[in-house]
This record gives structure tokens, sequence and C-alpha cells, in this order.
């Protein structure tokens, strides 16, 4: 099996949507290459929990990165697509609408020792039966994930065609310094003009949203390993510092702490 069919392959053979009971999970583990799940939905609403390695899921509008004791959640109904990193160990739970009360919106969840400790344990064992010890698991684990904290680690991507053409151009080379004037040039309107259609369209200033891909793009790549100097090398900061205190003014910590502090977790 190709790590491209990984995920759709074990979702094809574990469809949770017939199941009744409120919630269940299943355990994934990436091998050696990033590991990609097509666009889909569920009727219930997903949790895509990484232990080991990250996450990225796409979602209509946005990105969403789960770094490790992290996960995003999906509302049911809404389309999206998972791309896992090498070595990845990820858990996905699968929750009946209405059986707890999870953001209506994709939000990134940082997910406490206990509730992780839920979800593995319900993983192990898929097919508990409706009554006993791990159903009551299950509710525990019902009523402590709504109590998550909601951590800001999404890109926005609107469909605006001028917006959309600047994003794919980031994304390509995350390293480019073009400045909002010279952008403006390039898209035939003003800077002022782009930078209102930026905070229009995405809630940032255009600095912010950019910032918010190096994240992104920053929060990946640590997690799949790749050094400090590499990452800020690749996201184009003239030094190692400047990426430093880019990262921690966003996150409150710099990236060996933060990863540190996950690890530790």
């Amino acid at each position: 099996m190709t790590t491209h069919s990984l995920l759709t392959d074990l979702l094809t053979r574990f469809e949770p949507d017939p199941d009744e009971r409120p919630v269940v999970a299943l355990k994934v583990e990436v091998d050696h290459h990033d590991a990609e799940q097509p666009i889909h939905r569920h009727r219930k609403g997903q949790l895509v929990l990484a232990l080991r390695g990250g996450v990225t899921c796409e979602v209509p509008h946005a990105r969403w990165m789960v770094p490790p004791h992290h996960a995003v959640w999906i509302p049911g109904g809404v389309p999206h697509s998972n791309r896992a990193t090498e070595n990845a160990h990820i858990h996905f739970l699968f929750i009946e609408p209405g059986a707890a009360r999870m953001p209506e919106q994709c939000c990134t969840l940082a997910i406490n020792a206990l509730v992780r400790e839920l979800i593995q344990h319900l993983a192990q064992t898929p097919d508990y039966p409706k009554d006993g010890p791990t159903a009551r698991l299950a509710a525990v684990l019902l009523e402590q994930l709504p109590l998550a904290p909601v951590q800001q680690l999404h890109f926005p991507v609107p469909e605006h065609p001028k917006i959309r053409r600047l994003t794919e151009a980031l994304e390509q080379d995350p390293a480019d310094r073009t400045t909002a004037a010279q952008w403006a040039s390039r898209l035939a309107m003003s800077e002022r003009s782009l930078a209102r259609l930026v905070q229009r369209e995405t809630g940032l200033t255009f600095g912010r949203w950019r910032q918010q891909l190096h994240l992104v793009v920053a929060l990946r790549q640590l997690a799949a390993g790749t050094t400090v100097q590499r990452v800020a090398g690749n996201l184009g900061y003239g030094s190692v510092t400047a990426f430093i205190t880019m990262f921690k003014k966003a996150l409150g910590k710099p990236p060996a702490q933060y990863f540190a502090e996950l690890r530790q977790a």
C-alpha cells in the first residue's frame, strides 16, 4: 500500500457514520513519507489528534495546523483533506452530532494528558459495547473535550481571485519577501486597496496574514524534525534570531521550548 493511499484506505475500511455510538476512534501511523487523504466529509464531527509529527488539515477558505498534542476539530458535513508529516502518529475521533458541545467552526485545540489518554484507550477498543467500562470512559471524554482551549493555528485562504493568486505564490515560495506595495503593483491595484482587500477577506493585515502562513509552515516543518536554522532559511528570515522572535511572539515560547514542553507533556 502506498503512503498516499494509507489514510484513505483506512477510512474506507473504517466507516464511522453508520455507527450510532456517540464517539469512536481510529489510530493511524505514517511510515517514512508524508501521507495525504483527499477531500471528503463525514456526517459525524471529526477530531484529528497528532501525538507525534504533525497534520495539516485543509477546509474551505483555510488551512489548519496540528502540532504534537494538539487536534483540529472539523464539524460534521465540512469537506476537508488531511496531510500527515513523516512518521506521524495520529488518532481520528468521530463524534455523533449533539453528543458533545463542540465548536461550530473548525479550530485547533490544545489537548491535555487526560483527554489524550482517553482517546488512545478508545482507539484501542474500537468495537466497545454501548454499556460497560469503555462506554463510561467515552462519556467522560465527551465531557472533557469541549473544555480544550482553542489555539490560533490556521491560515485563512479566501476565494477572491487576487488573494488566491497571492496565496498560491506565497505557498509555493514562503521565503518570498515581496512587499505589499510590490504585490499591489503586480495585482494592478493600489497598496491601500490591497490592504483593505486582505483585511476584508482574511480578517488580518497583510503582514499578519503572511506571518500566519509562516507560522503554519514552520510548525509543520519543525514537527517533522527540520532544524530551527533550516526552517528560518526556508521562510526567508535574515537570521535565526528574527525567526525565533516571530515564533515566540505568536506562540509565547521559542521553538525549542515550545516543542520540548509538548514532548514532556
